[in-house]
C-alpha cells in the first residue's frame, strides 16, 4: 500500500482533503501532519483584531473533512526532512515515511535583524503565536495610556495589521500610537496606485504615522535609518519572510531564495515525488510573487495532480490568474480593493470581503 503525506493544513491542503474525500481512492494510506486539528484563516485576521469575528469564526475544523477523505491525522509539527530516503522528521526523533509527499506549510518571520526583547517582539508568523499574543498586548494597553505599537512591513498585511491595531485601540477607553515602518520604497508595491494613493489617506486619518524608511531593532524599539530612536511597547513584525530552515538539509532542489524548486505541476524539480504549495515554494518555470492569493488558486490544480501521481496519470500546470483580487481590510467595516490598475473604497468592498472570507470558511467547514 502507498502512503501519502500531507504536511502542513495551509490553504491548499484544505482544497487536498476536499478532493480525498469526494474521490476516496484505493489502496493508498493518507497521513496529514499539522500542528493543529484547525486552520487559522489568515484573511480573517485583521478582522478578529478589529473585533468584527469572535476566534471560531476564522477558524476551520479539519476533523470532519480529514474523516470524510479517511485521512490519518498526526497532531504534530516536522523538524525536518531527507527526500532522498523519503522521511519527514518529528520532535524527540520520529519519522514517517512516504511515498508521496505534499508540503504546505508556509514560510517564516525573518527576525534575525531584530534584537528585540522577546516580550516586545510579535511575530505574525506562525499564526497561532499572534492569536494568543494579540488578547495579552490588549490587556497590557489597557493599563498604559502613552502604549505605543509599531508595525514593520509595507505590504497588505503591515497596512491591514496596522489600521485593525489603530481600530481597537480607539474602541478602548484609553489612546494609544500606532506607528507603521515601510521601506524607502513605498507602500504596497505592486497594487494600483489608486489603491495606494487611498490607503495613504486612510492611515492618515486614522492616525497611524508612517515611516518610509529602514530600521533596526534595539532593546528599547527601533531605530530608524535617519537616526531616529522609536521607542515601542509592542513590535509586530509583518515583513521579511523566509524558507523554513530545515528545508537546507532536505536533500531538495532549492531555489536562489532558499524556497523549494518547483515546476508548472508544482512538482520538486529534484524529487518528482514531492509536490508543494504556498510560501513554501518557488516556481522556477515563470516569475510569481509571493502571495497567498496564488495559494488558493493551486489548491484544485495540487489536488488534481497529487490524485494523478496516484494512478499515474496525467497532470495540469497550474497557470496563475494575471490579475489577482486584493481587498484590504480598514479597521472599521470598511475596505479598498486592488484588482489589475482598478481600486474602490467603502463599506461595500468591506462587505465583499466579509462575504469572501466566510464563504471561504463554510466551503471547508462542511465534508459534505
Amino acid at each position: 500500500m502507498k502512503r501519502l503525506v500531507l504536511v502542513g493544513s495551509g490553504h491548499a491542503h484544505l482544497y487536498v482533503l476536499q478532493a480525498l474525500a469526494r474521490e476516496k481512492p484505493t489502496g493508498i494510506e493518507i497521513v496529514l501532519i499539522s500542528p493543529n486539528s484547525y486552520q487559522n484563516y489568515t484573511g480573517m485576521l485583521p478582522g478578529w483584531m478589529a473585533g468584527h469575528y469572535n476566534k471560531l469564526q476564522c477558524q476551520i475544523d479539519l476533523r470532519p473533512l480529514v474523516q470524510a477523505a479517511h485521512v490519518r491525522m498526526v497532531v504534530n509539527w516536522i523538524t525536518g526532512m531527507d527526500g532522498n530516503q523519503r522521511c519527514v522528521y518529528l520532535p524527540e526523533g520520529k519519522r514517517i515515511e512516504y511515498d508521496l509527499l505534499s508540503l504546505n506549510v508556509g514560510s517564516e518571520t525573518d527576525l534575525s535583524w531584530l534584537e528585540i526583547p522577546d516580550e516586545k517582539l510579535f511575530p505574525i508568523k506562525p499564526l497561532d503565536g499572534f492569536l494568543e499574543a494579540w488578547p495579552r498586548i490588549l490587556s497590557i494597553k489597557q493599563n498604559k495610556p502613552d502604549y505605543r505599537l509599531v508595525v514593520i512591513g509595507g505590504g497588505a498585511a503591515g497596512v491591514e495589521l496596522a489600521l485593525a491595531a489603530r481600530y481597537a485601540f480607539t474602541r478602548s477607553d484609553t489612546n494609544g500610537h500606532v506607528d507603521l515602518v515601510v521601506s524607502e520604497s513605498g507602500l504596497l508595491i505592486g497594487l494600483a496606485t489608486g489603491a495606494q494613493r487611498r490607503i495613504k489617506k486612510i492611515l492618515v486619518k486614522a492616525g497611524v504615522t508612517v515611516h518610509y524608511l529602514r530600521a533596526a531593532g534595539t532593546k528599547d524599539g527601533l531605530m530608524l535609518s535617519n537616526g531616529t530612536s522609536l521607542t515601542a511597547d509592542c513590535v509586530i513584525a509583518a515583513t521579511g519572510a523566509r524558507a523554513p530552515f530545515w528545508l537546507q538539509h532536505s536533500k531538495l532542489m532549492l531555489a536562489a531564495n532558499e524556497y523549494i524548486a518547483v515546476d508548472g505541476y508544482h512538482r520538486s524539480l529534484s524529487h518528482p515525488n514531492v509536490f508543494a504549495a504556498g510560501d513554501v515554494c518557488s516556481r522556477q518555470d515563470l516569475a510569481m510573487s509571493r502571495s497567498g492569493v496564488h495559494s488558493v488558486h493551486a489548491g484544485p490544480v495540487l489536488a488534481a495532480n497529487l490524485l494523478a501521481a496516484l494512478k499515474e496519470g496525467q497532470m495540469t500546470i497550474c497557470r496563475p490568474r494575471r490579475l489577482s483580487l486584493y481587498l484590504l481590510a480598514c479597521g472599521p467595516r470598511y475596505a479598498v480593493s486592488s484588482w489589475g490598475r482598478w481600486s474602490m473604497q467603502g463599506k461595500w468592498v468591506w462587505r465583499w470581503k466579509d462575504w469572501i472570507d466566510q464563504r471561504f470558511v463554510k466551503q471547508f467547514s462542511s465534508c459534505t
